[in-house]
């Protein structure tokens, strides 16, 4: 176990091949899974782990760009990792005495559970199951549901779900921003009147303002640059690098460093950029505007051309090695600096107090990601750019939308009265469902309703009547039979206790009945003190001598009753005669 762990300035770590804590297999049955429906590209690389080698069957939805960008990153990190690995693999002995290791190892989260990244194929296998689809456009799920995509404004494709039946309705919330960046805004309207709401993926960085922290990165790389130095930002091959692109760049014209140049090095560098300019239905409304003059919805594509950004696959690559210049700004990966571009750069600049580095991902703790490179002379900002919603924003949409039931993570529910202070959280006027890690709920009403449909020959034989204004109805005898989610009304098969289609001199009861003529039939019957007491929600027939009560509104009629059988067997018979039938 000595040769798998490292000590840096006091703390203790794991040199191995890097392993990811792959989804719960434990809750749900992979295998039993129906639909994926994922809702942006970060959410992508936890796919293989769920559809490959469990025995998964079902169908995997996505929009178009979730699917081409979450391809460039597995494909990113799939190249990283297999290019920082060494000939021992994977470590695992320390694992079994984590209980004794110092923290953060002794903190970790099934540490036996972790796995190293499926093999390039599988990622392959994986990705190829995806269905796409647009912004609402409705898929059908097994006749069962309908699912649309709608968007979210958080990133590229980004979308809600809307899950409908022909009674209930079920909104997913995950990974929106009410923001205005580069994606098209969110689509709330389709949210709204939701019978479940089921909200995630809320920011993690409730303190920090995007906005805010795009000014701090811009105002820290130029003081940076005019001292000589250069900016390293470790980040993903898409996403907010758009956003710091076009500002960065931006900032630095004004600044007059128009000439420092950029990279972006990144095996999917290349295609991330060229990409991001096709995608004009996916963008804002000011950057469709631009296509149509034409140019390009993002201005890398022109610093590209002016020479003033490059992109390589690796730090090798002979055209960076023959391009690279000194002050520059560097976006490479991978934002944990365990692995990629990046950590021959931080190893490369870590002596040097010019350079620095600026952290913009919310995923991993700075402290911790440098904290193998230290002593550290470089200096490191923290600019965490998250535009996912915050609490208040989140709280607003809430009110917005008017879910009749939301269901949400403890982390984002009231704290408890024992809790140690205050914090953050969703504070709606309706029910609210907690659900903890590792948990399984039950949410939503139980279904009281169906839509079914009448077959051709059956509807043909029938003869409805009116019963009021708006409303005709007719008595059958059908066969119910449900096949693939769907109801089906048919004529029953020969023998099944008559033929289908009308009720052949059959009556049906229905409607309120007529209360001067149930008055009329009680006075034949020997009830000669009935009385009708009329209110404004119906009329109440009174036979006060036998303690009886009969009252009629437009929706019911309820008998309370204390007299004998005679006085029962005289109002069945009264009702039976003065209640409408079909």
């Amino acid at each position: 176990m000595k040769l798998e762990l490292k000590e840096c300035c006091g703390r203790v770590f794991v040199d191995s091949m890097p392993e990811f804590c792959p989804p719960l297999d434990k809750v749900v049955d992979f295998s039993q899974l129906d639909v994926i429906l994922i809702s942006n590209y970060t959410c992508m690389l936890a796919l293989p782990f769920i559809t490959e080698d469990t025995g998964f069957k079902g169908q995997v939805y996505a929009t178009e760009p979730t699917l081409q960008i979450g391809r460039f990153y597995l494909e990113e990190l799939s190249e990283w990792v297999c290019s920082s690995g060494s000939g021992s693999g994977s470590a695992k002995r320390w694992k079994e005495a984590v209980h004794v290791l110092p923290a953060p190892l002794a903190d970790v989260v099934r540490p036996r559970a972790w796995r190293r990244l499926l093999a390039p194929h599988h990622v392959a296998r994986a990705l190829a199951r995806v269905r796409v689809v647009g912004y609402d456009e409705k898929v059908d799920l097994y006749g069962a549901l309908d699912a649309t995509a709608v968007s979210s404004g958080f990133c590229l494709g980004s979308a809600n779900w809307v899950l409908r039946s022909a009674h209930e309705k079920v909104a997913y919330v995950s990974g929106s921003s009410t923001l205005t960046t580069h994606p098209r805004p969110i689509n709330q309207a389709a949210l709204r009147g939701a019978d479940l709401l089921v909200l995630a993926a809320l920011t993690q960085t409730p303190a920090h303002n995007p906005d805010h922290m795009l000014g701090d990165l811009c105002v820290h790389a130029t003081v940076t640059l005019r001292a000589g130095g250069s900016v390293l930002c470790p980040v993903y091959p898409s996403g907010v690098l758009y956003d710091l692109l076009e500002c960065l760049s931006a900032h630095l014209d004004t600044a007059g460093l128009a000439h420092v140049p950029l990279y972006v090095v990144s095996p999917a560098a290349e295609a991330s950029l060229a990409y991001s300019n096709i995608l004009a239905e996916w963008v804002s409304a000011g950057k469709q505007a631009r296509v149509y003059l034409p140019e390009e919805p993002f201005p890398h594509a022109a610093l590209v051309r002016a020479g003033r950004l490059r992109h390589a696959r690796d730090l090798h690559d002979d055209s960076f090695s023959a391009d690279f210049r000194q002050p520059c700004v560097v976006f490479c990966g991978h934002p944990s600096l365990r692995f990629g571009a990046a950590v021959h750069l931080v190893e490369l600049w870590a002596c040097n107090p010019l350079h620095a580095i600026i952290f913009t991902e919310p995923d991993f703790p700075y402290t911790e990601a440098l904290a193998p490179f230290q002593p550290l002379s470089m200096k490191a900002f923290h600019c965490p750019i998250d535009t996912s919603l915050n609490y208040s924003q989140a709280n607003k949409l809430v009110r917005e939308l008017r879910p009749r039931e939301l269901a949400l993570p403890e982390q984002y529910a009231a704290p408890g009265p024992a809790a140690a202070a205050a914090r953050p959280h969703i504070a709606a006027d309706v029910p609210t469902v907690v659900v903890r890690r590792g948990t399984a709920r039950r949410v939503g009403g139980r279904r009281t309703l169906a839509r079914g449909t009448l077959s051709g020959s059956l509807a043909a034989r029938l003869a409805p009547r009116d019963l009021r204004a708006g409303l005709r109805a007719a008595p059958l005898r059908a066969a119910l039979s449900l096949r693939d989610s769907r109801l089906h009304v048919h004529s029953p098969p020969p023998g099944a206790g008559g033929a289908g289609g009308a009720e052949a001199g059959g009556r049906v009861e229905c409607g309120a009945p007529d209360v001067e003529a149930l008055v009329r039939e009680l006075r034949r019957a020997g009830a000669e003190e009935a009385r009708v007491e009329r209110g404004a929600d119906g009329c109440i027939v009174h036979l006060p001598r036998h303690d009886t009560l009969v009252h009629v509104d437009a929706h019911a009629t309820h008998v309370f009753c204390e007299a004998g059988a005679d006085l029962r067997l005289a109002l069945r018979q009264a009702l039976a005669l003065t209640v409408p039938t079909i």
